[in-house]
């Protein structure tokens, strides 16, 4: 199992460890219920160094970019962050990603840490060109430090404006006393904030500068656990849950990500102009259970005569909203909101409702 350069950090403040993705990863500290109203109400800090930093350069790593990825990243401009996803090829996802244009011909892809070396392989496939290629994932730590308190938090360690910054932009800047540090207005919580991403040596003192500047606002660190709950709130799509292999990107409505009038031919785009046309046949949806019991990845989902009608893909009672929630793929005749459908559990029908997305919106 691989370690980040935080571990020892996680060790010290009594998390939680635990394997996921190849990595030894802090899933609480003090709680997941605490931690997620951390997030929500204040400052947290997450170790997500195990996601995967490519960078793409040179000639011909544009062209390469929008062959591989369904969103057009030829709108992109020095500074500007994209979410994408990386057809395979057969209707399904390989993997969403964040895409960062650094220069013009100099790109920085963030993959999920689970399909790192998939990635990698893939990308490499259809790199038909010499294009510049070269895995940093080693030699990189990133932080995500997220709450509506971060910017403020934040703005003594650094001569950006954070305030300002747009959703989507990153500034290269110094960052607690560091230079050629990436800062980006990006996150997965639905709460504002910022993704910081360093070399391994300095991670440490990054980590406990942050946590110093924040302290006053209330920041504490957080966990895989939380981060998850966050996430599904916000409707956001986990790999390995919610799409896959066998999703394609317009059934788990990613369609605002999926240009299919972009310039350049990407893989996947003449299926997914068709399956445009013919109509989905099944949806990605959000609902909410009328009952007590959270729903649970693999639980069938069912109508009223108690027909399989879907599978939930991701579930949680959300902290923030109080209440069992799920996704989950159904067919199209279901899909539409407040629709009732029943979640199998164990046998027993839970009554429960399609709603739309996100769950949680910020007051």
């Amino acid at each position: 199992m691989k370690k980040t350069a935080l571990y020892d950090k996680h060790l010290s403040l009594g998390a939680k460890i635990v394997p996921f993705a190849g990595y030894e990863m802090p899933v609480s500290y003090s709680g997941i219920i605490d931690e997620h109203q951390t997030v929500r109400e204040h400052v947290g800090i997450f170790d997500v160094s195990h996601m995967g930093e490519f960078i793409i350069k040179g000639e011909g790593a544009l062209d390469l970019i929008q062959r591989v990825t369904s969103n057009d990243a030829s709108k992109l401009t020095d500074g500007d962050a994209q979410y994408s996803c990386l057809p395979n090829g057969k209707g399904g996802i390989v993997d969403d990603l964040l895409v960062y244009r650094l220069a013009e011909e100099e790109y920085m892809l963030v993959v999920n840490a689970s399909n790192m070396d998939k990635d990698w392989d893939w990308i490499s496939s259809h790199n038909t060109s010499g294009v510049e290629m070269k895995n940093i994932s080693d030699d990189t730590s990133l932080m995500a430090v997220q709450g509506p308190k971060t910017a403020e938090a934040l703005q003594a360690l650094t001569e950006v404006d954070l305030g300002a910054m747009k959703y989507y932009t990153f500034v290269r800047g110094t960052f607690a006393g560091f230079d050629n540090v990436i800062i980006s207005a990006t996150g997965y919580t639905g709460s504002g904030g910022f993704e910081i991403y360093v070399a391994n040596e300095n991670a440490a003192a990054v980590w406990d500068a942050i946590m110093k500047a924040a302290g006053s606002h209330g920041i504490k660190p957080i966990g895989l656990g939380a981060r998850d709950t966050l996430r599904l709130e916000m409707g956001y799509c986990l790999y390995g849950n919610d799409i896959d292999d066998t999703t394609s990107p317009l059934e788990a409505g990613l369609g605002w990500i999926t240009k299919l009038k972009k310039a350049t031919d990407f893989v996947d785009k003449e299926f997914l102009v068709e399956q445009k046309a013919a109509g989905l046949t099944k949806r990605l949806v959000g609902f909410e259970v009328l009952d007590k019991r959270p729903p649970r990845q693999g639980y069938p989902i069912v109508n009223a005569d108690g027909e399989e009608i879907g599978k939930v893909t991701s579930g949680t009672k959300g902290p923030s909203v109080g209440k069992p929630i799920g996704m989950g793929y159904v067919q199209k005749a279901y899909s539409k909101k407040e629709t009732t459908i029943f979640i199998d559990v164990r046998g027993k029908k839970i009554e429960a409702k399609v709603v739309g997305l996100p769950f949680y919106k910020a007051k």
